[in-house]
């Protein structure tokens, strides 16, 4: 059964849709230090939160002002937490989901060291996740949607490309985070299914590893050959991205950061506010940074809270590069 509350939240026509895992997020932050194994650490800073791609890029777009919906399956032991309540509080529309009768729902612990984090995660429920965009829920959610963003890891390939070749042709775009993955990234598929795509979200880290390239630039122009509008996340250096062959650049803000989790999902749900609201790729890139910052200086990346006024005023502080 789905509360009121979700009821309503379900009402809503989404623009954007998110899909991908949901995890319930246990964040153990301001640690002392790193305790090695047969040690324990103490800290008095502890979080439960919505976690994964999909719930903190579907909860900053919706909080932005983008009519939001997420796609996710999870355990009938969510209905009773506060982290998947805070969805439909925030105007998510959920009525595509799906509760298990035999899974729990996916669990992380975090643990928040130095503005970086480790994590544990336990989601036996998100087997052939790519299965849920069959379903008659799911199609009734899509129906309306502009954009699908796809917060998962997309492998085995093969089965997403199929499942991607059908939401395109019901012309929508398709964007996509989908984490390290190191089989993936060796995949012979990699090419065909980055080609699919959009728009595509990798951080620093993961775009070197995809591409095999040792700068930056370099994955950023061999991204550019694959993907239509590639996007660098560069933590609190900002992000750059090609479009049309012209490359664009985005400074961040200054924050005081205590938890990096999310932050890279908050960027994306910046980025896609904007994105679908019509503003340059330039200005995309900014209000991911913004909210990507801010999402550091809490616990988990659905901490962060903006209004749309508040991100552009945030916005005007920072700068944007363009160039070849």
């Amino acid at each position: 059964m789905i509360s009121g509350a979700m009821a309503a939240a379900s009402e809503s026509s989404p623009r954007l849709v998110v899909f991908g895992e949901f995890y319930l997020d246990q964040i153990f932050y301001d640690l002392p230090d790193l305790p090695r194994l047969g040690e324990e650490v103490k800290t008095q800073r502890y979080a439960e939160l919505p976690g994964g791609g999909l719930a903190t890029t579907a909860l900053v777009a919706a909080q932005l002002g983008t009519p939001t919906a997420a796609l996710t399956r999870v355990g009938q032991d969510a209905l009773l937490s506060p982290a998947w309540q805070k969805l439909a509080d925030s105007k998510v529309n959920v009525a595509g989901c799906d509760f298990s009768t035999v899974y729990p729902t996916a669990r992380t612990v975090c643990a928040a060291y130095r503005g970086d984090r480790m994590m544990i995660t336990h989601d036996a429920i998100n087997k052939r996740l790519e299965k849920l965009l069959d379903t008659a829920a799911a199609a009734r959610v899509l129906g309306s949607a502009r954009h699908i963003h796809l917060a998962c890891a997309l492998w085995p390939a093969r089965p997403w490309l199929s499942a991607i070749r059908r939401l395109r042709a019901k012309g929508i775009t398709i964007s996509a985070d989908f984490g390290w993955n190191p089989a993936m990234f060796r995949s012979t598929d990699l090419p065909r299914l980055l080609g699919e795509l959009d728009l595509v979200f990798p951080n620093k880290l993961e775009a070197l590893a995809l591409t095999s390239e040792p700068d930056i630039k370099g994955a950023l122009k061999k991204l550019a050959k694959w993907a239509q509008v590639p996007v660098i996340k560069l933590g609190a250096r900002g992000s750059i991205a090609v479009q049309n062959g012209k490359m664009f650049r985005a400074a961040s803000i200054g924050v005081h950061s205590v938890d990096a989790t999310g932050a890279g999902d908050a960027f994306n749900g910046g980025f896609l506010h904007g994105h679908l609201s019509g503003w340059p790729l330039a200005e995309c890139l900014r209000a991911g940074n913004v909210c990507g910052a801010l999402a550091t200086t809490g616990a988990g990346g659905s901490s962060v809270l903006l209004t749309a006024r508040r991100l552009r005023q945030l916005m005007g502080k920072t700068k944007s590069t363009a160039g070849r």
